[in-house]
């Protein structure tokens, strides 16, 4: 259907879109990007809050904005990225004559991409293993086969007063919430996962919400997810940033629907965050679409390590593409900046099962459209390229040659289109939470030798924990770091007998510093454990993340000693108001709540059994994740259940006060270490 002429709710939710932006032809308009953590799209000229759809931010500036404007006598409007250029009406000749073309050949259209069924015959090994490799399944149309959560309508959970249970109904799956007078039913769509949470996308069927509502149309990820591990149904957490208790959205309160506008009345960025558009905010990186398509949907994502700058013609590429889209007789330098925007919109609002290439990451969403390879007589000559190439793309002409290959930037490149992005940070720079690693390799100081590959298969999934042996992990930084590859260079080196906890790279190089989806995962931010950033705000440092006993003093001496690190006292002194207590201790009651997450594991992980009333006070903490961390570390550190003393950490706090008062009665005597 043209643009013009979509449906009225579609007019009516991003009508405020073409009026405001309708002057941007002439004149420069800063606008800003919120990042993929399940915003839904707002938009008002100059305000922090607002969104350009796709996520178009231009990196070059500080406060992120991005500029769209007429490119002085280029005369072509241009929005973008300092690496991803797209042009609305074409790409001026002078940006052609300073470029290369990227060739006349595509490998990033959709009829580009056949589906990775057409790499089994000769890719047997690596079809079988990506199979079962957690990339398959990050995005799959449900079935007997692909849920994972019980569903047999015996399974429920109690939440904020309200109750919710899972079962099938004439074939479907459905989830049903109720709370007093008001019942909400979803039928489920996709899931999301399968390693250690699988969540589900769906739709409202029954609830308070308006039939001609938007929000009753689209798929949003569901309030609950399913444990696997646990075998147990739990809220869902990951979508967007975790609030405490009192600020977590009650999933049995629908929103009034002015809520859920653009500019509503009571708008609230928790509201949208909490029921996040599937297609707007996670599909993006949980499904293969034609690279052609995520230029459009998700420029910032996919250019932020581009090993070139890529100039897009993206009108012609979009009249091309998706005809249905474009209004019927307008030319690209007639159309309004309002046109355009809608436009952007809607290919924004893809759905997968409609629009992507396969659900699910599959080879193509890093080999790239490979029907010439696959269709080839000679396929060894004409393998997928891993740079872009469309007759609508032209590249930076500065050395004169595009690399198109196996190449460590194509390659990292490769991964960074999703494993990027923005995450809360510690003081070092590196993220509390991955799925951003690659930003954060990016900050540290072996990026420029290394690539992702030279630690995980892009084949293989590792299964529920890491595969590798500690020696193994040592000897892929040995590949750079031969001047410690005897082991007697390695003791000097970190000061402790080789083979030891302490002589490992990755322990005092990759600490424990992110929070996973069931786990405490390693920093791929590569830095020393000597970063005056982390010790002097009191953040986790990887010395008291082993050894949890010990104070700041102590910690710093020895870095003094082994490394002459310097710190400033003054700088300590107000970070540490009890530098003669244990550090983890401390960071115990850190008023940041990644700071505690990290804290407890740490104790955890080192069987501090005289700190479980410390331990005790985290199934308390305010964040609900926290709580979930500590609860599932402290059962396998006391070998109980807690639901035994009727704690869940999902609890109100008037819920878990007296489970609470169990534990400690049964376990704050327990002797010391």
């Amino acid at each position: 259907m043209p643009l013009v002429g979509r449906r009225s709710q579609q007019l009516r939710w991003f009508g405020g879109l073409a009026c405001a932006f309708a002057g941007v032809a002439i004149t420069v308009v800063v606008l800003r990007s919120e990042r993929l953590t399940g915003v839904w799209p707002r938009f008002s000229p100059g305000s922090s809050e607002s969104t350009l759809l796709p996520e178009l931010e231009k990196s070059s500036t500080e406060d992120g904005s991005l500029v769209t404007q007429r490119a002085g006598e280029l005369n072509s409007r241009v929005i973008g990225t300092d690496r991803l250029k797209l042009w609305l009406d074409a790409v001026p000749p002078a940006v052609k004559k300073a470029s290369l073309p990227s060739s006349g050949q595509s490998n990033i259209h959709r009829d580009d991409y056949l589906g990775s069924a057409a790499c089994r015959e000769c890719h047997r090994k690596n079809f079988d293993t990506w199979s079962q490799h957690p990339h398959r399944w990050m995005n799959a149309l449900v079935s007997p086969v692909t849920v994972k959560g019980d569903f047999s309508g015996h399974s429920s959970i109690d939440y904020l007063k309200g109750h919710a249970d899972f079962y099938r109904e004439e074939g479907h799956f459905r989830m049903r919430l109720v709370r007093d007078d008001v019942v909400i039913v979803y039928e489920v769509e996709q899931t999301i996962g399968s390693r250690f949470f699988q969540y589900y996308v769906g739709k409202i069927l029954t609830g308070p919400v308006p039939e001609d509502h938007p929000f009753r149309h689209r798929n949003h990820v569901l309030p609950f997810g399913y444990w696997l591990e646990r075998g147990e149904w739990v809220p869902t957490v990951h979508i967007g940033p975790e609030r405490p208790d009192g600020e977590r959205i009650d999933p049995f309160s629908l929103p009034e629907a002015r809520d859920l506008e653009p500019g509503g009345a009571q708008e609230d960025p928790r509201v949208l965050a909490s029921y996040a558009f599937y297609a707007t905010a996670c599909n993006v990186c949980h499904t293969t679409f034609a690279l052609g398509d995520s230029f459009t949907r998700k420029s910032n994502k996919v250019s932020s390590h581009l090993p070139r700058v890529l100039n897009w013609d993206l009108s012609a590429y979009l009249r091309q593409q998706h005809p249905e889209l474009w209004p019927a007789g307008v030319h690209a330098t007639d159309a309004t900046a309002g046109q355009i925007q809608l436009l952007l919109q809607q290919v924004q609002e893809f759905e997968a099962p409609k629009h992507a290439v396969t659900l699910g990451v599959s080879c193509e969403a890093c080999h790239l459209g490979a029907r010439d390879h696959a269709q080839s007589s000679q396929p060894e000559r004409d393998k997928p390229s891993f740079f872009p190439s469309s007759p609508f793309l032209w590249v930076d002409a500065t050395d004169g040659s595009v690399a198109s290959g196996r190449t460590p930037a194509n390659v990292n490149w490769a991964c960074s289109r999703c494993h990027t992005g923005s995450r809360p940070e510690l003081a070092a720079g590196m993220s509390t939470w991955n799925s951003v690693e690659f930003s954060d390799a990016m900050k540290g100081s072996c990026y420029s030798e290394l690539t992702c590959i030279h630690c995980h298969s892009p084949h293989e999934g590792i299964g529920l924990s890491w595969q590798d042996s500690p020696t193994a992990d040592d000897q892929k930084c040995l590949q750079c770091h031969n001047e410690l590859s005897a082991s007697a260079d390695r003791e000097s080196h970190t000061h402790h007998p080789a083979g030891s906890t302490g002589s490992r790279c990755m322990n005092c190089h990759m600490p424990r510093l992110n929070e996973g989806l069931q786990n405490t995962v390693r920093t791929h931010m590569i830095f020393s454990p000597t970063n005056a950033k982390m010790l002097e705000a009191n953040h986790p440092n990887a010395c008291n993340l082993c050894h949890t006993n010990r104070p700041i003093d102590w910690t710093l001496q020895y870095l003094k000693d082994w490394y002459g690190a310097e710190f400033s006292q003054e700088n300590i002194g107000r970070a540490y108001s009890h530098r003669e207590q244990a550090v983890a201790i401390g960071w115990m009651d850190s008023k940041d709540p990644a700071v505690r997450l990290i804290a407890a594991d740490s104790l955890i992980r080192a069987g501090r059994k005289d700190a479980i009333s410390h331990l005790l006070d985290a199934l308390n903490d305010p964040y609900l994740l926290n709580r979930q961390f500590a609860s599932f570390g402290l059962e396998t550190m006391l070998d109980c259940r807690l639901v035994d003393f009727g704690y869940r950490f999902y609890m109100t706090p008037d819920e878990r006060r007296e489970p609470i008062q169990r534990l400690r009665s049964s376990f704050i005597k327990m002797p010391d270490r």
